[in-house]
């Protein structure tokens, strides 16, 4: 006897236009924050650590090849630093989890798409919506030379 169950069906492989989404959404997650990023990173100004600037000031007075514990802290400590004030940061916060959100959606979606296909769709669109969000942040203007290299790249990929 045939259960009666009253959950739908779920199709395996979703539609095109799901497909051509998922292409769009990665685009622009990974494409369009880059600039965004780019510019947060170049703009920040870190306020001043006092263990940072202690660290940094024992590894310059330990003059010795062998003291290699004072530089070693203050190089870590400038990196945990760095970081920790990016992160810290809503302009360049914000951007890079919705990058890495577009992350999970291409992990999401090479387990369904064609892998040979989905690459280079999704890394070419990322392309155009950088190029688009530079423009739009940064405004620069696109030579003929990065179009002429496009058109090139855009024929190879879809022969």
């Amino acid at each position: 006897m045939p259960s009666s169950s009253s959950s739908p069906q779920t199709d395996p492989h979703p539609g095109p236009l799901n497909y051509i989404a998922g292409f769009l959404l990665v685009g622009l997650a990974w494409g369009l924050t880059t600039p965004f990023i780019r510019r947060a990173a170049k703009t920040h100004t870190p306020p001043p650590h006092p263990s940072l600037e202690r660290a940094r000031a024992a590894a310059s007075s330990a003059s010795a090849s062998w003291a290699l514990g004072p530089r070693l802290r203050a190089a870590l400590l400038a990196a945990w630093f760095g970081v920790a004030d990016l992160l810290r940061n809503p302009r360049y916060a914000v951007p890079l989890l919705l990058n890495l959100t577009g992350s999970v959606w291409f992990f999401l979606l090479i387990g369904k798409a064609e892998l040979s296909l989905t690459v280079p769709i999704v890394n070419t669109l990322a392309f155009l919506f950088t190029v688009v969000g530079e423009w739009w942040v940064e405004k620069k203007v696109i030579s003929k030379v990065p179009a002429f290299l496009f058109s090139i790249y855009w024929e190879s990929v879809f022969r």
